[in-house]
């Protein structure tokens, strides 16, 4: 079963992306992990995404479109990137979540990927 590891970060973590004396080991730990997800025969895919000040939210409301610059939620913490996994059950999806840079300071939510 394929599985979403959904990286969701602090505004702080955001900022070490692009911090020259922190964006070494911040991509460091990422290209590592993403290595081993590889090396594991479980990677299927993923992406990290742009800080959530270039987000755009849309919704439709009767008939009429909504759109709000930047995130819908206030949160401390904000999906930064996924990485898409092929796992044999919730237990294995786990275990790799649990590698990821980010479970050390933000929050992974795994969520099985529904099949179309």
């Amino acid at each position: 079963m394929k599985y979403a590891i959904l990286i969701y970060e602090t505004p702080e973590e955001f900022a070490e992306r692009d911090d020259e004396a922190l964006r070494g080991a911040y991509w460091g730990a990422y290209t590592a992990y993403g290595q081993s997800l590889g090396q594991g025969g479980v990677a299927a895919g993923g992406a990290g995404l742009l800080p959530p000040s270039t987000a755009t939210t849309l919704r439709l409301r009767g008939g009429s479109r909504q759109v709000v610059d930047g995130p819908y939620a206030e949160t401390k913490e904000q999906l930064g990137g996924f990485f898409l996994i092929e796992a044999s059950d919730l237990d294995a999806a786990l275990d790799w979540a649990a590698k990821c840079p980010a479970a050390t300071r933000g929050a992974i939510e795994v969520r099985p990927v529904m099949s179309m």
